[in-house]
């Protein structure tokens, strides 16, 4: 940049004053609409970081639900948990039960149906209320509200949908 105001005033000292003033000109005009164009460059760049964080929101909920839902797993059976192979937790289906659901896959004994839903922020007192959960148990269906259905929710559902429902897990062992 220090080069081209160096060009630009020798040029100015050598041209007659009525095309100094033209150039001085034509100077601000390119300044400006180079200044114009680094803006809206930035803006573009502002915006695609915007969405790459608003995807990494999103895959960071969806995670911690997640582990909260082995968790809850975790703590709902009565072993804790057992067998040689490690315990699967499995989004459920709002209309089927989690026995029937388990029996689909090769973990096909069901421990629990858990639902689970999260606050937002952190507590700032111990009787703070943080979280909320049900067992429904692996027979029945239990409750079939689809925004219970993480697979049939939007991929953004976790950050629209605080307060609104619960999301529900089958927790399936190994036979």
């Amino acid at each position: 940049m220090k080069n081209i105001v160096t060009v630009a005033v020798l040029l100015l000292t050598l041209v007659a004053p009525s095309e100094a003033c033209s150039i001085e000109e034509e100077i601000v005009r390119i300044s400006i609409r180079e200044a114009v164009k680094s803006e809206l460059e930035a803006k573009k760049e502002v915006e695609v970081l915007r969405n790459e964080v608003s995807e990494i929101q999103k895959e960071m909920a969806w995670y911690s639900l997640h582990v909260a839902a082995a968790a809850a797993c975790r703590g709902s059976t009565a072993t804790g948990g057992s067998g040689p192979h490690g315990n699967m937790v499995f989004a459920k289906e709002n209309t089927e039960s989690c026995a029937t659901q388990c029996a689909k896959t090769i973990y096909s004994i069901c421990d629990a149906d858990v639902s689970i839903q999260g606050t937002v922020g952190k507590a700032t007192s111990y009787t703070d209320q943080v979280g909320m959960f049900y067992n429904y148990g692996c027979a029945t269906a239990g409750n079939t509200n689809v925004k219970f259905d993480e697979v049939k929710a939007d991929d953004s559902a976790i950050l629209e949908g605080l307060g609104i429902g619960f999301y529900r897990f089958c927790c399936c062992r190994y036979p």
